[in-house]
């Protein structure tokens, strides 16, 4: 059965400094027409990085939209043409001062694929060494340290709402869980 869609006009509604959005007409695979509302976003990243105590960083920042303060991992949005990993490491060391070592991807997720292509790059690193971190202007925020097992009970006790915190803690869990040699 073929599943696919196929674009046949895109308007312009809203084109802003993070996302833009159309509405997009397409031809479903019956031959019928339907119409998309797409959010474009330029993606983003997210390090799980632990620290040799088997400590997680976190950071805690007010998240405007939910019109509350959140506990997620260490991420950003990615800048246009950047390495995800890159775009990565300079996150980690922005938000937290921590610089990383034995950087492996936990693949990408896809916050909600019914409305945004958004794509977001998940990574696991070691904590090499922690500095004084350097947040951009309007960004401010609390470093917390929490333990990987902790942080996967948070998880599963729904105290961690954010997609991409709660999916890369649990990959990093079981990635050591396993035995793999990036737990070195």
């Amino acid at each position: 059965m073929d599943l696919s869609e196929k674009k046949i006009k895109s308007d312009i509604i809203f084109n802003g400094r993070i996302i833009n959005v159309t509405g997009d007409t397409v031809m479903l695979s019956n031959g019928k027409e339907a119409s998309r509302e797409v959010v474009h976003h330029p993606g983003g990243v997210c390090i799980a990085a632990l620290t040799e105590d088997n400590e997680l960083l976190f950071v805690r920042q007010f998240r405007y939209p939910y019109h509350e303060v959140v506990l997620e991992l260490p991420a950003g949005k990615l800048e246009k043409g950047s390495d995800p990993l890159e775009n990565g490491k300079r996150e980690l060391l922005e938000e937290t001062g921590a610089t990383g070592y034995s950087y492996i991807t936990l693949g990408q997720l896809y916050p909600s694929p019914g409305y945004t292509d958004e794509i977001i790059h998940l990574y696991f690193c070691r904590v090499a060494s922690l500095g004084e971190a350097a947040p951009d202007e309007d960004e401010f925020l609390e470093i917390e340290k929490i333990p990987l097992q902790k942080a996967v009970e948070m998880v599963l006790n729904n105290q961690i709402p954010d997609s991409k915190t709660q999916t890369a803690v649990l990959k990093t869990a079981m990635l050591l869980k396993r035995g793999s040699s990036y737990a070195d």
